[in-house]
């Protein structure tokens, strides 16, 4: 019988230094907790927080740049900071493993996933080509992968993102590892997707006696799996404890404020319909990719958008809604222009956009802007960030001390100093940039605003932050605003009505509050019940300080 009170891994007193003194002179700062066999300890904290550079340091992966300067991390009996290479080599894969946040890039492209799988075994085990294959086919099946024997011989593009993240977690458990250590696993992630992640893991932590460090910014994911909670901040643990504990009776002021940063269902009544001017009118829109078939192959049509139609007033919001592939992309790209729709009309303004040439379109796209999920690749790191907010409007014949002022304006909108102007985007952080990335789409004084995905990458504070900026720029410059996401909860905060897509169609469209509370279709449904933390309810902050409060006082 496991011993499951013994931890598996020890971290004492930890500090590792930063190579420049920014913020603070440590990216980890005296950390101390432990994680046992057969339990979920979830290490929660925004970026920059130490999370992740403690889970390197563990696995002996550490930048050169980075130096362990006091502590220690104790895995097995020894200090697994004082091996040497080639014994954490060892280590690596066979007594503790790591999954990564970005599947793609973990895994090489060149070779199958079969391939890839089978390295651990010809790297730890001396095994025969067969059974290399047979235990590799039976981790396909225990991480749910249909049709492993296909699944063997395909290459990690073939895949889908939550296929390509399971074959993550079968090379991550090949060797029955001790240790798993999970690092924001399920961020980029489907909703159902990462439920179903989230339920795998938990099946194989009561099935392999390994204990799992989860790394996360998302408390309703915490409150899904977690056993216990460690609660980081600028290095420093701030709060640790039972799930329960820390979930439900937080003591810290920044672990009440990340909590009450978590989106929460809709609860308000839908808005009353306002007979603003309708901006943006779609009807009948289709797009269809078509792709050549080979000699073994035949040709493939998909229609990424099928026979969609609405429409969204001065001032309103629509949330568009759906996974990955629903066409939620392609449908933005063809509202812009970027892509030629088959059929149907696109009026903005009064302008066809979908009937225009690229010529006669010129003068109007600066009615309609675009806010991108990657706020990091949005800007160009070469060229400071007020060349880069002044240069749509210059494009669009406006002068140069005239593009000045409004990019002072805008900054003040967006609530950035004006010294930001001298500065270069990795001088900013992921939420600054953010809130740069709306100042420059607003600068040529659009109509339409898109924001495609525009906070799914940010902590949930900074993501509440810029949420709630969307939402006083378009009530004070009176813009109209389409919101693309994956998550139901995020368009609760800022949409007014929403459009469910699935395979290209429009599935239901409603005010979020009837989404919410009377969703019509199967697919809706899945994506509400898919959400983590269903039974958490989240306690009121507000209250919750002043209980606290009086508690003090007395």
């Amino acid at each position: 019988m496991t011993d499951t009170t013994t931890p598996i891994l020890s971290i004492r007193n930890l500090t590792v230094a930063l190579p420049v003194r920014i913020e603070r002179d440590n990216a980890v700062d005296n950390l101390t907790f432990d994680v046992r066999p057969r339990e979920i300890l979830c290490v929660v904290g925004e970026s920059g927080s130490g999370k992740s550079i403690t889970s390197l340091a563990t696995m002996g992966l550490l930048s050169p740049s980075l130096k362990v300067t006091g502590g220690e991390i104790l895995f097995d009996g020894r200090n697994v900071l004082e091996l040497e290479p080639g014994e954490h080599n060892a280590l690596r894969g066979d007594r503790m493993a790591m999954i990564f946040q970005e599947p793609m890039t973990a895994l090489n492209p060149a070779y199958t996933v079969g391939h890839q799988i089978e390295e651990v075994f010809r790297v730890h085990r001396s095994l025969g080509a067969a059974e290399r294959r047979q235990r590799t086919l039976k981790l396909l099946e225990e991480v749910r992968l249909p049709d492993p024997e296909r699944l063997f011989e395909s290459y990690p593009h073939q895949l889908s993102g939550g296929q390509r993240q399971r074959i993550m977690i079968a090379m991550s458990l090949a060797l029955d590892p001790k240790l798993l250590i999970a690092d924001e696993p399920t961020t980029a992630l489907d909703v159902t997707t990462q439920a179903q992640i989230l339920r795998l893991l938990k099946q194989l932590n009561s099935k392999h006696d390994a204990g799992i460090m989860f790394i996360t910014h998302d408390f309703s994911v915490v409150a899904e799996i977690a056993d216990r909670v460690v609660v980081m901040r600028q290095g420093q643990i701030v709060e640790q404890g039972t799930a329960d504990e820390v979930l439900n009776h937080p003591r810290h002021p920044y672990t009440r404020s990340l909590i009450d940063a978590v989106p929460r269902p809709a609860e308000s009544p839908d808005k009353a319909a306002v007979e603003n001017p309708v901006v943006i009118q779609v009807d009948h829109l289709q797009k269809t990719f078509h792709s050549a078939g080979g000699m073994f192959s035949k040709g493939r049509s998909v229609a990424a958008v099928r026979d969609v139609s609405f429409k969204v007033r001065r001032g309103e919001t629509l949330g568009i809604v759906g996974e990955s592939g629903s066409g939620k992309t392609t449908l933005v790209r063809c509202l812009m222009r970027l892509m030629d729709p088959d059929s149907g009309s696109i009026n903005i303004s009064g302008v066809d956009f979908a009937s225009k040439t690229a010529g006669e379109l010129r003068a109007h796209r600066k009615d309609i802007q675009i806010v991108f999920q990657d706020p990091y690749g949005s800007l160009n790191p070469r060229r400071t960030i007020g060349s880069q907010l002044i240069q749509g409007a210059v494009n669009f014949g406006v002068s140069r001390k005239e593009a000045w002022r409004r990019v002072y304006e805008l900054l003040e909108i967006v609530r950035m100093p004006k010294y930001s102007v001298h500065r270069y985007p990795s001088q900013f952080s992921g939420g600054q940039r953010q809130r740069l990335c709306i100042a420059r789409a607003l600068v040529v004084n659009p109509k339409v605003l898109i924001a495609d995905e525009a906070v799914s990458a940010l902590d949930v504070s900074i993501q509440r932050e810029v949420l709630k900026l969307i939402n006083d720029i378009r009530d004070r410059l009176g813009l109209t605003v389409i919101f693309i996401t994956h998550d139901l909860r995020v368009a609760a905060q800022v949409c007014d009505e929403v459009l469910v897509m699935k395979h290209g169609e429009v599935v239901e469209r409603g005010g979020v509050g009837q989404i919410f509370k009377a969703p019509q279709h199967d697919y809706t449904r899945a994506l509400l019940a898919a959400q983590p933390g269903q039974d958490w309810v989240i306690p009121d902050m507000a209250e919750f300080s002043e209980q606290m409060d009086e508690v003090v006082g007395q």
